[in-house]
């Protein structure tokens, strides 16, 4: 197991690219949960960039995109993934996005953002027999985030339209939080949409 490849971050090939080209484009479940919808196209940070597909799924579509990462290791990977794409056909998409290191709940305040997303790391679910390798890579690095609720707080007092909580499809609504004005249900996660205007 300790023999697999390390975690690289490639805005240009695989899976990111076969997204933004064959994906569905603004009616895919994540644009239409940020508010992508009768040519609107709101600003975005993202509290949790992970490995940065979301953020570049919207920057693709025309949003800008502040993405925010607190672990170390995960950020420069980022970085490294962002320089790399910008010398590349992607370069005009790469443009929209920025890329800040830190806690979101500290640097959320003052972005003003429009729109927040928030992507936990979810527990291991109990049920699955071998999270993909990636994913468990991940969370090798970010850990699991247990102030996912302090987070999300911190994002509807800040956010000037909407906050979407990406959750895994099945699970309970998170706790201590308001009823979601609206939910929209993707393959294997849904968006818990959150008006805040």
């Amino acid at each position: 197991m300790h023999n697999s490849p390390p975690l690289v971050i490639d805005f240009t090939t695989g899976a990111v690219a076969h997204r933004r080209q064959f994906g569905g484009g603004r009616g895919q479940a994540l644009p239409r949960a940020i508010g992508m919808k009768g040519g609107k196209t709101p600003s975005v940070v993202d509290a949790t960039a992970g490995l940065g597909r979301d953020a570049f799924l919207l920057a693709s579509l025309g949003a800008t995109v502040v993405m925010i990462e607190r672990s170390a290791q995960m950020h420069g990977l980022l970085a490294d993934a962002l320089t790399r794409a910008a010398d590349s056909d992607v370069s005009e998409i790469i443009s929209r996005i920025s890329l800040l290191h830190g806690d979101a709940k500290d640097l959320l305040p003052d972005l003003s953002p429009e729109v927040v997303l928030v992507d936990p790391m979810h527990p291991p679910r109990g049920k699955s027999a071998l999270v993909k390798k990636e994913m468990r890579q991940i969370r090798e690095i970010v850990g699991v985030d247990a102030d996912s609720a302090a987070l999300m707080q911190v994002a509807l007092a800040c956010a000037r339209n909407r906050v979407v909580l990406k959750w895994p499809q099945k699970a309970d609504l998170m706790e201590g939080l308001p009823v979601p004005s609206h939910q929209i249900t993707g393959k294997s996660t849904r968006y818990d949409v959150f008006m805040t205007g």
